[in-house]
């Protein structure tokens, strides 16, 4: 029996950088609309697809009957790493962004949904790049490993297995994975062309109603402006506010929407936590600038509820300079920046059942304390958790604590003042974008050594696949028989 299966990994990587090398042809009609070169796109779709092309080759005898949970979590890291590194091909070959580092974080940054950047200056840009940038936000949010399981079936793979790997809560909603692939993809396209027509009828022209609707559906955050959305209205902030916090509700709850199955909804505790800490939080941020600050009850209202919203969803779109924000509310968003949305969305973080569940486990050991001989149970949504999934997730909640701590080190140790480096731990970790000192909304991470800048993407890439997908890899239990 093989550990692993090289060839059916290197076919499923074959199968993903098809649809990397389609994705750069959908660049070329902003390329003719606005007469920029073709040839950053056209050679690195020639280059992904000679690749491809090679992976296939190498790897048509695949026996793909023989899949198992190892082949998922290497196939799935792999096709992260491979679909960032080639994704920096653009860059490098428009000349953008000259250094192949650079070009890497902000691809990393871009399909891990992060938002974090290098560019100092990014409404230099031409065009087509400013989308490749926003579009990397909608592949990497969708998944690539979802629009794969379109087309995994023709491999005789069980590629709800590799959706899964994705997050360790997600609810299944559907025996047939093909059908979630289309449910979840009709739903995305959904929400995508509401924000769009819902932006360009205020002041957005529809190319930067289209990039900043892709980053926010994403959860992602690259804007086409320095200043993100600071520089548009009221109007538009509030359209990518709600689109933020739409955008952070499980993609399970919108398909019981579309089956009228209202009780499903009601009975999901994770929706309501997500709701409560918002509302709370937003509450909280809009009071402190209120008292603290010569704003208006609609301005801090709008900027405290949006700036909540960015960073608890991960999405990191700025409608204030919030390091500049009175020292309570920094500290609030530095907290959020550990909330996550729901499982099952496309933002990162922790996530809102796994803190529910620890609260629930914190609970329990009171009760246990007042009442040592009683016997509870830990429901999610009404029903029963087993014990080695409770296990799991408070496993997970440690793991990324202590994750970030040794990733502050490292940057720390790089050079790099403590504020800054805990706060660009904390934003690439949970795929957020922008962070607190040097790094915060109204700047960017040109500045940051390059070590720093490999930390960070991969940090990127082992929060976007929620950490234990990466690490069971580094086990030696992994690669034992």
């Amino acid at each position: 029996m093989k550990l692993i299966n090289p060839l059916l990994i290197l076919r499923i990587l074959s199968t993903i950088l098809l649809i990397e090398t389609i994705s750069y042809f959908f660049c070329l009609p902003v390329v003719f609309i606005y007469k920029e070169s073709p040839y950053p796109f056209l050679w690195s779709a020639a280059i992904t697809i000679l690749i491809s092309g090679v992976f296939y080759f190498v790897s048509r005898k695949a026996d793909t009957k023989k899949f198992s949970n190892r082949d998922g979590y290497l196939a799935v890291t792999l096709s992260w790493v491979v679909f960032s590194l080639l994704g920096a091909l653009p860059y490098l070959i428009s000349g953008t962004i000259p250094s192949f580092i650079d070009a890497f974080f902000e691809s990393t940054s871009g399909f891990s949904t992060t938002g974090s950047s290098i560019l100092k200056d990014v409404e230099i840009l031409p065009y087509s790049i400013l989308f490749w940038r926003s579009l990397t936000h909608w592949i990497g949010g969708i998944g690539i490993i979802v629009l794969v399981i379109i087309i995994l079936p023709s491999l005789r793979v069980t590629g709800y297995q590799l959706f899964s790997l994705e997050s360790s809560l997600k609810e299944k909603i559907h025996p047939k994975t093909k059908s979630i692939g289309f449910r979840i993809l009709f739903i995305y396209l959904g929400l995508t062309l509401a924000e769009i027509v819902l932006l360009n009828m205020g002041e957005m022209n529809l190319f930067d109603s289209i990039c900043h609707s892709f980053g926010t559906i994403a959860t992602g955050g690259f804007s086409t402006k320095n200043n993100s959305l600071m520089f548009y209205s009221s109007y538009s902030q509030y359209i990518v506010m709600i689109f933020m916090f739409l955008a952070g509700v499980s993609q399970v709850i919108y398909y019981y929407l579309m089956k009228f199955n209202f009780r499903k909804i009601r009975q999901n505790e994770e929706l309501w936590f997500y709701i409560a800490v918002a509302v709370m939080a937003g509450a909280i941020a809009t009071i402190i600038l209120l008292i603290n600050s010569t704003r208006t009850f609609e301005e801090s209202f709008r900027d405290g509820f949006f700036q909540i919203i960015s960073i608890m969803t991960c999405t990191g779109f700025a409608s204030a300079d919030y390091t500049i924000w009175p020292l309570t509310a920094v500290l609030l968003i530095f907290l959020m920046m550990f909330s996550g949305g729901s499982t099952g969305s496309t933002s990162g973080g922790i996530k809102m059942a796994r803190h529910l569940i620890v609260l629930k486990n914190i609970k329990n050991a009171f009760l246990r304390l007042n009442h040592p001989k009683s016997i509870s149970s830990l429901k999610l949504n009404g029903k029963s958790i087993a014990e080695n999934t409770n296990i799991s997730i408070l496993s997970f909640v440690v793991l990324y604590l202590f994750l970030f701590v040794i990733g502050t080190i490292i940057v720390v140790v790089t050079g790099v003042d403590p504020v800054t480096a805990s706060s660009s731990v904390a934003t690439c970790m949970a795929g957020i974008g922008p962070g607190l000192g040097t790094v915060g909304p109204m700047s960017n991470f040109a500045h940051m050594p390059e070590a720093s800048k490999v930390v960070l993407s991969l940090l990127m890439i082992i929060g976007r696949l929620e950490i234990i997908t990466v690490f069971t890899i580094f086990t030696r239990t992994f690669w034992k028989l």
